[in-house]
């Protein structure tokens, strides 16, 4: 495959550093503190030169979203090879180390300040990151699905189940406890149990796949000293 143009690759770096600035701004001033002049500077940029890639802070935000979305998307968009098992625990692992990150926990927590007197902040919210990132999981589950490999009505509920069991006690701990990050053997505890408990609810073979599981779970390892 022939590599981009350098013109081309020139604009793809310079929307990630845009993007990357964003994500350092909104996330220490809020939405409604952020500028397009603050996001400008961070990015090393003129403002002229930012509104050619994003029209207003409204799409930049959206596209900030996006991005992450996509990256904790990336093993349900291009699966592994390695089966259903693996990829839903990248999936987790990625979902872990983005929604975990210090600069996504303070977004977090700028929003939530900010949705009383600004819902359509948390409407934007939602609407670009997690609505899109549910929509995602639910199309790779009723994928699964069809293939014969998972069972459920709802593949709604099935994809709340799945980030809900993986994650939610140590982001609402991160969220509300900064000083209390959980460290990879805790966050392990957590991931590995709540795919335990998602595969023997909505696995037609779950004994099979708890197998899986946990030859991949065996197979983790985590530096010395690790919290």
């Amino acid at each position: 495959m022939s590599a981009l143009p350098r013109r081309q690759q020139n604009r793809i770096e310079r929307e990630r550093r845009i993007l990357d600035a964003a994500l350092k701004v909104f996330s220490e001033t809020g939405y409604s503190g952020a500028t397009m002049d603050g996001v400008a500077i961070e990015a090393g940029l003129s403002k002229p030169t930012l509104y050619q890639y994003f029209s207003s802070k409204e799409a930049l935000f959206s596209a900030m979203l996006f991005g992450e979305r996509d990256q904790m998307l990336e093993f349900f968009l291009h699966p592994s090879g390695k089966g259903m098992v693996a990829d839903l625990l990248g999936f987790a692992w990625d979902y872990a180390a983005t929604v975990l990150r210090p600069d996504m926990l303070s977004l977090a927590r700028l929003i939530i300040g900010e949705v009383q007197r600004f819902p359509e902040i948390g409407q934007a919210y939602q609407e670009s990151g997690p609505d899109r990132l549910l929509a995602g999981i639910m199309e790779y589950l009723e994928g699964r699905r069809a293939a014969g490999q998972l069972a459920f009505d709802d593949a709604e509920l099935a994809a709340e189940d799945l980030w809900g069991l993986i994650l939610s006690a140590p982001r609402n701990h991160a969220l509300y406890r900064p000083d209390r990050m959980p460290g990879r053997p805790e966050l392990a505890r957590y991931i590995n149990n709540g795919l335990r408990v998602f595969l023997k609810a909505y696995s037609i073979r779950p004994d099979e796949d708890l197998h899986a599981l946990q030859a991949l779970v065996g197979a983790q390892s985590f530096p010395a000293g690790d919290p």
